[in-house]
C-alpha cells in the first residue's frame, strides 16, 4: 500500500513503525477554584513551561543547531506576550478554569496562523498548538511523549513532529518520520531537514492506516511511504538510499564554488528567509544572497505594530550577516485572509484578490512608511540591502510606493540620519497583470523576481490548496511558461536584473529554459542550493537552448513535463 504525502526532507529510510498519540488533554473534570488561584495555577504552570522549554532549547541548541534551537526559544518569547497573557486572564475572570483559558487562547491564536496563506507563517500555529499541549499536560499533571528510548530503525508516525519531541531523541535511532499535518516549510520538515532525516507530511489519516511494527519504507524525495513492503521492494530501496547517501556527500564539494554553468557561465544562487535567524542557514549553505526576505513574522506574532527601531535591528542583522551580499526584502504582505486584528483589516469573501499586499500598504501610508525608512536606515553601513514590493499589478503601484520611498529619504536626511540613498526598488512579479506589462514597469523597476508560486495560481484560476483541481497547479503548463519568458524577455531587453523566488526556481527540470531565457539569478530554500548548484554546473549552453526550443513547442502539461523529465534526468 503506497501513502502519499508532501515531500519535505529527501532521503529514503527503512524500518518499523513507531505510532506517537497524543495523550489525554481532556480537563473537564477540573473544577474552577475561583480567579486568584486560577491565575495562580496558570502563573505556576507558565514558570514550570519555561523552565522545561529552555532546557529543550539548550540541549537541541546543543545536539541539533543554533537555529533550530530558537523555535523553542521563540515559543517562550510567544507565551510572555502580554497581551496572550491578559487574553487568558480575562477568560479566567470570566469564570474558566487555567485550563480552559489556555485551551481557548491558544487555539484562538492557532486558527489565525493556520489561516495565513504564507507557508511560514502558518508553522507559527504548530508552535501555538505545542505551548497548548505541553501546558495543559503541566497543568494536568499529564506525561509528555518520551521518544529517547526509540528502538534502531524507527519510522516515527505522529500528527505532528513538535520541537519539543524532538529533545532527547536519538538520531541513529530514526529512519524517517510520516506526519499528518505539515508543509515544506513547517517545523516538522525543518526540523527533520536539520536532522537529516527523511519525511514526508501531510499523509492523510496516517494514523488511522498505519499501526505499531508496521513495515515502512519512507522516500522523501517523492512523498510516498510503503505500507509492509516485500522483500524485493525493500531490496530495490535499499540500493537506492546507498545511491542517495552517496550522492549528498559529493554535493559538499559545491559548497564554496561560484554558480556557472559548463560554458563558464555565472549566475546568482540565492536563499529565501523569514527570519533573521535563517539568513545564518543559508550563508552556511553556500548562499550568494538573500533572494527573499519574507518580512512579515515581524508582524504576525505580536500585539502590536512593530516600530521602527525593531524593525530596522531585523534587517540588519540580515545585512550584516550577508555583508558583501545582496538582500532582497519583501515589503509587508499582508491580506485579508491574515488575520492580524490590531491592523483592523476587514474580513472579505475572496481574500486572495482582495485588499492585501502592496494595496493595503499604499492604503496606509504611515504605517508603510516605518517599514520603508526601517529598511532605509538598515541598508546605510553595508548598502546591501534591495526593497521589493508584492503583488504588483499596474504602474501606478510602483511610481506610488517610489514616491513614499523619496518621501522617507527626505524625513532621514533632514533629521540627519544615515541611509542608503541609492537602495533598490523592484517588484515582485506574481500576477498575470505583472507579466502583460512587464516591459512597462520594468522602466519603473530597479529589478524584478518572479513568484512562481502565486503567478501559476492566479494564471491557471487554480486554488492551489484544494485537491480538486491542483492537478492543474504546475509552472510547466505552457501558459505559465510563456508568462515566465515574457518576464525575463522585458527585464534582459530593459537592462534590469530578473530573478526567481518562488518553488520553481530549485526544480533540475525548468533549469534549462530559465538559463536559456536569462534569468540572472535563483532563490530557493538553503537545503535546495547545492543540489541546484550541481544542477547548473551541468548545462552547456547549447544544450539548454535545444531543450527549451523543443518544450516550447509543445501544447500540454503532460507533453512539457514528459519531455523535461526526460531531458533533464541525471
Amino acid at each position: 500500500m503506497i501513502l502519499r504525502g508532501i515531500a519535505a526532507s529527501d532521503g529514503i529510510g527503512l524500518g518499523r513503525a513507531v505510532c506517537v498519540r497524543e495523550e489525554s488533554l481532556d480537563y473537564s473534570a477540573v473544577t474552577y477554584s475561583g480567579k486568584d488561584s486560577e491565575k495562580a495555577r496558570l502563573q505556576e504552570g507558565i514558570q514550570r513551561f519555561n523552565q522545561r522549554t529552555s532546557a529543550m532549547a539548550a540541549e537541541i541548541r546543543e545536539r541539533v543547531g543554533q537555529k533550530e534551537s530558537e523555535i523553542l526559544t521563540g515559543q517562550v518569547s510567544m507565551l510572555a506576550d502580554p497581551f496572550m497573557l491578559s487574553q487568558m486572564h480575562e477568560a479566567i475572570d470570566g469564570g474558566a478554569c487555567a485550563e480552559a483559558a489556555v485551551d481557548s487562547i491558544c487555539t484562538m491564536y492557532a486558527d489565525m496562523f493556520a489561516a495565513v496563506e504564507d507557508e511560514l507563517m502558518r508553522q507559527r500555529a504548530t508552535d501555538v498548538r505545542d505551548i497548548r499541549s505541553r501546558l495543559l499536560a503541566i497543568l494536568l499533571n499529564a506525561e509528555g511523549v518520551d521518544l529517547s528510548r526509540l528502538p534502531a530503525g524507527t519510522v516515527l508516525v505522529a500528527q505532528d513532529l513538535t520541537p519539543s519531541m524532538t529533545v532527547g531523541l536519538k538520531k541513529e535511532n530514526v529512519a524517517a518520520i510520516l506526519t499528518a499535518t505539515g508543509g515544506k516549510t513547517s517545523h516538522s520538515a525543518i526540523l527533520a531537514r536539520a536532522l537529516e532525516l527523511p519525511a514526508v507530511l501531510s499523509v492523510q489519516k496516517v494514523l488511522d492506516t498505519v499501526k505499531d511494527g508496521d513495515g515502512l519504507i519512507v522516500d522523501g524525495g517523492e512523498g510516498i511511504a510503503i505500507l509492509n513492503p516485500d522483500e524485493r521492494t525493500r531490496g530495490e530501496y535499499l540500493a537506492r538510499q546507498e545511491a542517495f547517501l552517496k550522492r549528498r556527500a559529493a554535493l559538499d564539494v559545491y559548497r564554496n564554488q561560484a554558480t556557472v554553468d559548463a560554458d563558464g557561465k555565472q549566475y546568482g544562487l540565492y536563499a529565501n528567509i523569514g527570519s533573521p535567524e535563517e539568513a545564518e542557514a543559508a550563508a552556511q549553505s553556500g548562499a550568494e544572497g538573500i533572494g527573499l526576505f519574507r518580512t512579515e513574522f515581524l508582524f504576525m506574532n505580536r500585539a502590536s505594530l512593530p516600530d521602527e527601531t525593531v524593525q530596522y535591528e531585523a534587517y540588519r542583522a540580515v545585512s550584516q550577516t550577508m555583508a558583501g551580499k545582496e538582500v532582497i526584502i519583501r515589503t509587508l504582505d499582508v491580506g485579508g485572509d491574515k488575520a492580524i486584528e490590531y491592523l483592523g483589516m476587514d474580513k472579505e469573501e475572496n481574500p486572495f484578490l482582495g485588499h492585501r499586499a502592496i494595496r493595503y500598504c499604499l492604503d496606509r501610508p504611515e504605517l508603510y512608511k516605518v517599514q520603508l525608512r526601517a529598511l532605509l536606515r538598515a541598508g546605510a553601513e553595508n548598502r546591501n540591502i534591495k526593497i521589493m514590493l508584492p503583488l504588483v499589478t499596474c504602474v501606478d503601484e510602483v511610481r506610488d510606493a517610489r514616491e513614499l520611498l523619496e518621501q522617507c529619504k527626505k524625513e532621514l536626511e533632514e533629521a540627519g540620519v544615515p541611509y542608503d540613498k541609492d537602495i533598490a526598488l523592484g517588484a515582485m512579479i506574481e500576477t498575470p497583470a505583472a507579466a502583460l506589462i512587464a516591459d512597462l514597469l520594468a522602466r519603473e523597476c530597479d529589478f524584478f523576481s518572479i513568484g512562481t508560486n502565486d503567478l501559476t495560481q492566479y494564471t491557471m484560476a487554480v486554488d492551489r490548496g484544494n485537491a480538486k483541481v491542483e492537478k492543474l497547479y504546475s509552472p510547466f503548463q505552457p501558459a505559465v511558461l510563456r508568462s515566465i519568458q515574457n518576464v525575463i524577455t522585458a527585464a534582459r531587453e530593459a537592462g534590469i536584473p530578473v530573478g526567481m523566488c518562488g518553488e520553481a526556481a530549485a526544480d533540475p527540470r525548468l533549469l534549462p529554459l530559465l538559463m536559456t531565457w536569462g534569468l540572472d539569478e535563483f532563490s530557493v530554500s538553503a537545503s535546495a542550493v547545492l543540489p541546484t548548484r550541481a544542477a547548473i554546473r551541468q548545462w552547456l549552453g547549447s544544450e539548454a537552448r535545444k531543450v527549451t526550443q523543443e518544450a516550447m513547442g509543445l501544447s500540454t502539461l503532460a507533453g512539457v513535463e514528459g519531455y523535461l523529465a526526460g531531458s533533464t534526468a541525471q
